[in-house]
């Protein structure tokens, strides 16, 4: 067994060893980025690559762009295939942007104010997106894809805004092109990603910040036409003062990574909040952690299906519920659409394994599990209260 073989065993352990449990056999998909452009075209990205911007270096600019009525077809239609114990097909938890840059009125205040448009605005600009709402309407219907809220936009505004003030070429070329998310294998934004929408170094942004999740939270449940019970952050980074205003707007359920990663502010280093699944803040929110990986678009040379299988087995063995991150990019093809077939050849088969190794699974949204754990300890808390009263 190869070192990198056991750092991941020892992780995988270490993730599941506290937190919520149960004999179930449940596994969650969670995916992030919906709603996003990232990269817009094809014709875009050959474009940047012409004028000297290496979007082929990062996974994301290669492969992410808003989801294709094609996309979402082809994605449908595996998940639509399966099936668990009680009938339910796997489901995508589309954890959600709601917002992108209007770009022309940005241009037109010159680059001084901020503008932004629903993504359901974004869609109707792409001629393969024009009817992609549908389609995410007829996703949730049949109970395979289902929107939660990763943010009112993913990019930091602040920063963005002060680099296109600066006359900061690439970004301003990146501009003209109708995007803004270059990974930092493209440039280097310093301390701060422009992706992270809720990092500052300064601590007074968090009042910015909070206005911008009110705003998205409404604007999430005017599009959906109900309210958001979960969020995860971009990038993973929040300060937990913005618990309370995702608490106020209907949010109990935050999903993440066994860190939660604070803004960096002035210091020299993040620090570093651990969580587990099952865990509750001051709030009463209930925390989700990931601890299973389905990423080929990223991980391109590890074999994503094996990979993910062992983590799954991992968490039953722990006795937790299996919670998948597979982001957005993994299931576009506008791109580059060997990127979509290619690995939804690879979800196809991951889905045939767990079916077939365990046949009593039961495919669930985010919401659901952060229900289920929540209902389990309202029980638990009558139980106490009942015994310590007789």
């Amino acid at each position: 067994m190869s070192i990198r073989s056991i750092r991941k065993n020892i992780s995988r352990n270490l993730v599941n060893f506290s937190g919520w449990r149960t004999e179930r056999k449940i596994v969650v998909i969670e995916s992030d980025d919906w709603g996003s452009i990232r990269m817009p075209s094809f014709e875009t990205y050959q474009n940047l690559l012409r004028q000297g911007i290496r979007v082929d270096k990062c996974p994301y600019n290669r492969n992410d762009s808003l989801a294709s009525e094609d996309d979402l077809s082809a994605l449908f239609d595996v998940l639509s295939r399966f099936n668990d114990k009680n009938g339910n097909h796997p489901v995508i938890t589309a954890n959600t942007v709601v917002a992108n840059p209007d770009f022309e009125k940005i241009r037109q205040s010159n680059y001084m104010d901020y503008h932004y448009e629903p993504f359901t605005e974004t869609l109707k600009k792409i001629p393969v997106c024009y009817n992609a709402l549908e389609l995410w309407k007829q996703g949730m219907d049949y109970n395979i894809f289902h929107p939660q809220f990763h943010g009112r936009e993913h990019v930091n505004i602040l920063l963005w805004m002060k680099l296109l003030q600066s006359n900061t070429k690439i970004f301003r070329i990146a501009f003209d092109y109708g995007l803004w998310g270059l990974g930092k294998e493209i440039v280097d934004t310093g301390k701060i990603n422009i992706q992270s929408a809720y990092d500052t170094l300064i601590k007074e942004d968090i009042l910015f910040q909070k206005d911008i999740l009110k705003e998205g939270l409404i604007l999430f449940e005017q599009v959906f036409g109900f309210k958001s019970k979960s969020f995860i952050a971009n990038n993973y980074i929040w300060d937990d003062k913005l618990n309370k205003t995702l608490s106020e707007g209907g949010v109990s359920i935050l999903q993440g990574m066994k860190y939660q990663i604070s803004p960096i502010y002035r210091n020299k280093s993040r620090r570093l909040i651990k969580h587990k699944t099952g865990e509750f803040n001051t709030l009463n929110q209930v925390y989700l952690v990931r601890n299973c990986h389905f990423e080929p678009s990223v991980f391109p040379e590890t074999d994503s299906v094996i990979s993910c299988m062992n983590d799954i087995n991992n968490a039953f063995i722990w006795h937790k519920p299996a919670i998948i991150s597979s982001h957005r990019l993994n299931f576009i093809g506008s791109i580059i659409e060997s990127n979509r077939t290619r690995n939804l050849k690879f979800l196809d088969q991951l889905l045939q394994k767990i079916i077939i190794k365990w046949p009593n699974v039961e495919f669930k949204t985010s919401v659901e599990l952060g229900n289920l754990i929540e209902s389990q300890r309202l029980k638990n808390l009558l139980k106490s209260e009942i015994f310590n009263s007789v």
